[in-house]
């Protein structure tokens, strides 16, 4: 066995693995979760982080403190 026999089982083995990940990621079990997660962005009931909540109120305070 040489080096290119080498790289070339290296090569087949890494794109059964790249298959193999494509196939896990589109399956229909992964389906409904990336459907929630294409809906994150348009809920606005919560926020992501606490953080952003922090800086949500007190824009909603700075525009009470204008009006």
């Amino acid at each position: 066995m040489n080096i290119n026999d080498l790289r070339s089982t290296f090569t087949v083995l890494l794109f059964l693995v790249f298959v193999g990940i494509v196939w896990w990621a589109y399956s229909d079990r992964r389906k409904a979760g990336y459907a929630e997660a294409a809906r994150l962005p348009l809920d606005d009931d919560k926020p992501l982080t606490p953080g952003v909540a922090m800086a949500a109120q007190r824009n909603e305070k700075k525009e009470k403190k204008i009006s």
